[in-house]
């Protein structure tokens, strides 16, 4: 569908990946025009949009979105998507691949978040495979916890992503704006991540790298998971892996010694999460210092400030096992003393 050809890198980033050109993006649903989709984002009005500074060259394909029954499934044809199609509104964000705008797509005025990133880049830091297996896996994501992706296309220089627009934006700088949460807010941002990974690990979906970045609000301050740009989807009787990647104050103890790992990953970055919400910032930071912060974590020297209450306490230590296997299941999360204490089921 298309083709990342290999050019001259100008720069480049510590990420790694497998190398290699996207040559297919699989998807077995039917696109949808966005129309169909719920967007309720409210009216943004016209000063949010500018004129288009994306010059648009080529066309590309939108894989699957929303699907339905077959009985009941529209019958539309197959959108092909470029650059035209939308109005490009304010930047969102910039990362190391590109940048986010919002944008509108003409046609039924339904607003996403428009995800720009440069094939040049995405060669020169060999990760092509690494967005084609996040397209394939985000793709087919549908939780009210975890952040749509309804498609892509592409011109010669640059992939487009479709996203899921949220509206309160990236919940560190939320984080960052309150210095730290309540407990009870912690509590809140906790059970929906419970809900969103119990989704994932079903369709045997690791996403190895939650942190706050990469976790999104949306209008009503419901919590969406974002970024799979290190997620993978194991298979049906090997379900582990080896690859080092993630963010280093929230890798495991596995990850670090390099050993092969699982979805218990996921709950080890959970009570990394908890303990940053509650904290401000998470427990095995040492700024400057990777090798203390690598120490830190493989002896899992956790300091729990006296504010902190015993429950919340008992709960970040039970995920912040050595042993993957002594971490509490999502089921146990959400029957531990602290959630009952604040989430009512």
């Amino acid at each position: 569908m298309f083709r990342i050809d290999k050019m001259k890198a100008k720069s480049s980033v510590d990420r790694t990946a497998s190398s290699g050109h996207i040559t297919k993006i699989t998807n077995s649903n039917k696109a949808l025009p966005l129309k169909l989709l719920d967007n309720k984002v409210g009216n943004l009005g016209n000063r949010a949009f500018r004129s288009n500074p994306l010059k648009q060259t080529t066309q590309g394909k939108i894989p699957e979105t929303a699907r339905r029954k077959r009985s009941i499934e529209p019958k539309v044809p197959i959108k092909q998507w470029c650059l035209k199609d939308f109005e490009i509104g304010k930047p969102l964000g910039k990362g190391n691949f590109g940048q986010a705008f919002l944008a509108r797509e003409k046609a039924s005025g339904f607003i996403v978040a428009l995800k720009m990133l440069y094939k040049e880049e995405l060669v020169m830091s060999n990760i092509e495979n690494q967005l084609k297996r996040e397209i394939n896996i985000q793709s087919q994501l549908k939780h009210p916890n975890i952040l749509r992706l309804y498609g892509f296309f592409h011109d010669a220089d640059r992939i487009f992503l479709i996203l899921e627009f949220a509206a309160k934006g990236e919940l560190f700088a939320e984080l960052q704006k309150h210095k730290r949460f309540s407990e009870a807010e912690a509590a809140k941002y906790v059970a929906q991540m419970v809900n969103a990974l119990t989704y994932l690990h079903g369709k045997r979906v690791i996403h190895r790298d939650i942190k706050p970045e990469n976790l999104m609000l949306g209008l009503n301050g419901e919590l969406k998971i974002g970024d799979f740009g290190w997620s993978v989807k194991t298979g049906v009787s090997d379900n582990r892996r080896s690859t080092l990647c993630g963010t280093l104050d929230y890798l495991p103890p596995e990850m670090v010694e390099g050993r092969v790992h699982d979805k218990n990953v996921d709950l080890w970055s959970l009570g990394i999460l908890l303990y940053e919400l509650i904290c401000g910032s998470p427990p095995f930071e040492s700024e400057g210092n990777e090798d203390l912060t690598y120490s830190r974590i493989l002896g899992i020297d956790i300091h729990i400030p006296s504010y902190v209450s015993k429950d919340a306490a008992d709960l970040i230590t039970k995920l912040l096992k050595y042993s993957a296997n002594d971490r509490l299941s999502l089921k146990e999360v959400m029957h531990h003393p602290f959630m009952k204490k604040h989430i009512h089921l």
